[in-house]
């Protein structure tokens, strides 16, 4: 079923926020390489600016409701918070370690362990081709990581593992808790990191050009979030999750032109074999939902 808001310019509405939503989630490898400051640091100022941008949004969005219905966790709200800020704070130290390439490739198998996470904790059944897509995508990233074995990058490997197990837990919990905040789960994320930060690091030692990048960073989780809730109210799942896979090459494309950085063969064979794995499934998702979708029967 559609999502509200459909229609030929609701779609192309969704579609076109989806992949702005991409494009500015995939500049986080490029603002965590700039930035000099530590990962604690940077997962500090970023949870800040980015936790209080979300803040406003939700208050924006429920200026209708009562401030404790519009901010009001509960449990799960803080469970969905809590693994999103770990991840997050993975995978800010996953860029600081290793290539950009390597962690985009790696995350990009995210949908895949999230389908395993839900067949083990919750039994959701896990199709065939997503099963094959996941074993498929696992050996590109036996690839990927075998091409720094021996290397500092190694380290940053495993924390773009751990971070995506994180991801893919998040993204279960998201499914499992329905009706649980998610967006404003993802700003106290931000603001946890904040306060964690704060205690762990030196958060005001910090030069002019961090910090204004460090805000910058902040800005773009904020609006890549909005960006993609908003998109995939207007699109179907199997739309949005298409057109997220590109998230993967942006961020590669970035990492080149902006930064020079130019991985390992390994990294290019792995990437190869996951986005294949990556775009087929999504492709074959997308083609079942619109026959579905054509076959059901008009309201």
């Amino acid at each position: 079923m559609r999502q509200a808001g459909g229609g030929r310019d609701g779609q192309l509405l969704g579609a076109g926020l989806v992949l702005a939503s991409a494009l500015v989630f995939s500049l986080a490898g490029i603002l965590t390489k700039l930035i000099t400051a530590d990962a604690w640091t940077i997962a500090c100022w970023r949870g800040l600016v980015g936790g209080l941008l979300i803040t406003l949004y939700v208050a924006r969005i429920g200026r209708h409701r009562p401030p404790r219905e519009c901010f009001r966790l509960g449990w799960r709200g803080w469970l969905i918070a809590s693994v999103g800020a770990l991840a997050s704070l993975a995978f800010i130290a996953a860029f600081k370690l290793t290539y950009v390439a390597n962690v985009a490739v790696i995350y990009a198998t995210a949908p895949f362990l999230a389908a395993g996470l839900a067949w083990l904790l919750f039994r959701e059944r896990l199709q065939a081709r997503t099963a094959l897509a996941a074993v498929v995508s696992l050996c590109g990233v036996a690839v990927v990581v075998s091409g720094g074995l021996g290397s500092d990058s190694l380290a940053g490997d495993g924390f773009a593992l751990l971070m995506t197990l994180g991801c893919a837990l998040y993204m279960v919990l998201i499914r499992a808790f329905r009706d649980g905040p998610v967006v404003w789960a993802g700003g106290v994320s931000g603001l946890q990191l904040f306060v964690l930060g704060w205690f762990v690091a030196d958060p005001l030692a910090v030069s002019p050009q961090d910090a204004l990048l460090m805000a910058l960073f902040g800005a773009s989780f904020a609006v890549a979030t909005v960006l993609w809730t908003e998109g995939t109210r207007l699109i179907t799942a199997a739309e949005s999750g298409l057109i997220g896979t590109a998230e993967t090459p942006f961020a590669i494309l970035l990492a080149w032109l902006l930064l020079a950085e130019l991985p390992p063969l390994g990294s290019f064979a792995g990437g190869a074999i996951v986005l294949a794995a990556v775009f087929a499934h999504a492709a074959v998702g997308l083609r079942r939902a619109r026959r579905q979708s054509a076959a059901a029967p008009l309201a």
